[in-house]
């Protein structure tokens, strides 16, 4: 069974975020090793995992620290070739994940974490790690619809653009997956034209969708 968390590159590395009792050498701390085990370093998850349960123990229901726990737990599948170890990370993970999104308020749209709103950080966090798991887990529709809110959120427009472009980039893949390549298309054209930090990447993506006349 093979378990893909690549799609958690972002929700893990650009946009974990510290709370009000998390310094930010705690935080970077804790985003380094993250870092290294989404670059391929397995033995960096445990710290990870660690580092982050610290952060989230010192804000007890904060749901920006959960939910991404919740992401660097579900990449612990990733250590183990044990299937009953794969699916129980994975859960635990997405658990967690849960219990963030039920903790969304209006106070968290309001409140702001490197100029994004921290419930579209919650959500693309949930939504990232619900679409990397196997479809065993019955998470791929709600991971879309999760990813729809956050693009048809007020709160999205607002939000830097290095945001804008990482959830458009994973849209587009979505759009893929569901084999509508126009509306791939479209995200990927979206970076571009806003001179997105990703538009190198959406330049060769946009590459691979066939022309629209299916030449």
């Amino acid at each position: 069974m093979k378990y893909v968390f690549m799609t958690l590159t972002t929700a893990i590395g650009l946009w974990v975020a510290s709370a009000q009792a998390v310094t930010s050498e705690q935080f970077q701390d804790a985003y380094q090793h993250a870092q290294a085990a989404v670059a391929g370093d397995k033995a960096q998850i445990p710290e990870a995992v660690d580092k982050f349960t610290r952060l989230a123990q010192a804000e007890p229901g904060d749901p920006l620290l959960l939910v991404n726990l919740g992401a660097v737990t579900a990449m612990q599948a990733r250590t183990t070739w044990l299937p009953w170890k794969k699916m129980r990370y994975a859960e635990d993970g997405m658990a967690m994940q849960d219990k963030a999104l039920a903790l969304l308020t209006p106070a968290t749209d309001a409140r702001l974490q490197d100029g994004v709103a921290v419930t579209l950080l919650v959500k693309f966090t949930a939504a990232s790690t619900f679409l990397a798991v196997p479809r065993m887990f019955g998470r791929r529709d709600q991971g879309a619809k999760l990813m729809s809110e956050v693009l048809g959120s007020p709160l999205f427009d607002p939000a830097p653009l290095t945001f804008r472009g990482v959830v458009w980039l994973r849209a587009a893949q979505l759009a893929g997956d569901q084999a509508k390549p126009d509306q791939a298309r479209n995200y990927l054209s979206a970076i571009i034209e806003h001179n997105a930090p990703q538009a190198v990447e959406a330049r060769e993506q946009l590459k691979q969708i066939k022309p629209r006349n299916g030449s």
